[in-house]
């Protein structure tokens, strides 16, 4: 992938800066793979809104991805790289030795005609082969990491993200989150080898507001600049500040900087927590 920039027409245009594609392959998705993506405009069963500056945006398909990888043995071949409107990364078409058809999250470096392959045991360390934690050398790059063993990805599935092997002992593998954090995962959780492609994702400016309402993102207003009706932190003439004993939600809860992790079984595998950006 790379970024463009195009002339500077209009005031959005001037900052905006674009995916050029340059490494799809092909812009027609597989049909038996694809599924319409329905809108929820952020509303739960009872018609109401639980999460807050979702609706509208284009139509969108989804590609069902294969997370678990259960294809234990079975050679299969990059046919295409593709753009996936649901995710940042790309995506590539496998075609399996026995006719089968399934996407995967495409790694970076991958490309059309490789050959790769999934196993439960050792095989050769290579881009896009998968396997589990406990093969894999310290220090190795991966991604698509399972919590849970046969579950499916959970963790490290982003545009650009990888995951580093610190290290194997008895039942467990540590890992060195993308945040920073280390936490341990069972040594049989199925990972695939190498970095998460388009790792330039981050970098792409949208420029204008219009081009957030296509991804389905409703704008999202400062509660000062509400009416105290509306927010906690509304009212007052002009620039006013918070002026409460501590920051609130729309709905009085603590906010800004408060932690919110409650006690989680998950919180015993754990080693260290992620670092605190400034």
């Amino acid at each position: 992938m790379g970024i463009k920039k195009v002339k500077p027409n209009t005031p959005g245009r001037r900052e905006a800066t674009f995916d050029d594609f340059a490494d799809v392959t092909s812009r027609t998705p597989e049909k038996s793979l694809l599924i319409i993506k329905k809108k929820t405009g952020g509303r739960n069963a009872q018609g109401k809104i639980t999460v807050r500056h979702i609706g509208g945006g284009a139509k969108q398909f989804i590609r069902t991805i294969d997370f678990k990888r259960e294809k234990y043995g079975v050679p299969a071949k990059v046919a295409t790289i593709e753009y996936d409107p649901g995710r940042g990364s790309r995506i590539c078409l496998l075609h399996y030795a026995d006719g089968e058809k399934r996407y995967i999250i495409m790694p970076l470096g991958l490309k059309v005609g490789d050959t790769i392959v999934s196993s439960k045991e050792l095989i050769e360390i290579k881009t896009g082969n998968a396997m589990p934690v406990q093969f894999i050398p310290a220090g190795m790059p991966i991604h698509n990491v399972e919590l849970e063993p046969g579950k499916g990805a959970q963790i490290c599935r982003g545009a650009g993200n990888v995951v580093f092997v610190m290290g194997v002992e008895e039942k467990y593998a540590q890992l060195k989150m993308p945040s920073g954090e280390i936490r341990l995962v069972r040594k049989e959780c199925l990972c695939t080898v190498g970095q998460v492609s388009n790792p330039e994702k981050r970098h792409i400016i949208l420029g204008k507001a219009g081009r957030s309402r296509l991804m389905g993102i409703r704008p999202t207003v400062r509660g000062t600049a509400m009416n105290p009706v509306d927010h906690p932190h509304g009212g007052g003439e002009g620039n006013q500040s918070i002026g409460l004993r501590h920051p609130k939600t729309k709905w009085g809860k603590p906010a800004l900087g408060v932690k919110t992790r409650k006690k989680r079984r998950s919180n015993k595998m754990i080693v260290k927590r992620r670092t605190k950006r400034k």
